[in-house]
């Protein structure tokens, strides 16, 4: 695994305190890989459970709902019961406004 100086981009070490080329201290730990959890706006299906576990985790999403559709049929219920919560808890994915676009100007006022 690479690690990177992230305010020049120097390739270091692992274990590096200092980078070599700046000498800017970087942290003793490397961020961790993946992404956040978080359910995603574009691509999925009901309450985007399994697209956030997939995406944070690196696993397949397909595989993910046909577990999870087993899973709700063989479970007795503790699968659903595990899905809600994590709709509920699982926070949704921000989306941004693209850069260089600015919010819709005001209604013109009636003079």
């Amino acid at each position: 695994m690479n690690f990177f100086c992230y305010r020049c981009g120097t390739t270091l070490p692992m274990g590096a305190r200092f980078c070599s080329s700046c000498g800017t201290v970087v942290s003793a730990t490397a961020p961790p890989p993946g992404h956040p959890l978080v359910r995603p706006i574009v691509g999925r299906q009901i309450g985007g459970v399994c697209a956030a576990l997939a995406r944070s985790n690196g696993w397949d999403l397909s595989l993910i709902r046909v577990i999870t559709v087993v899973g709700f049929f063989m479970s007795g219920g503790l699968v659903a019961v595990a899905y809600v919560a994590g709709w509920i808890g699982i926070p949704e994915e921000q989306i941004l406004p693209a850069p260089g676009m600015y919010p819709p100007p005001p209604p013109p006022s009636a003079s």
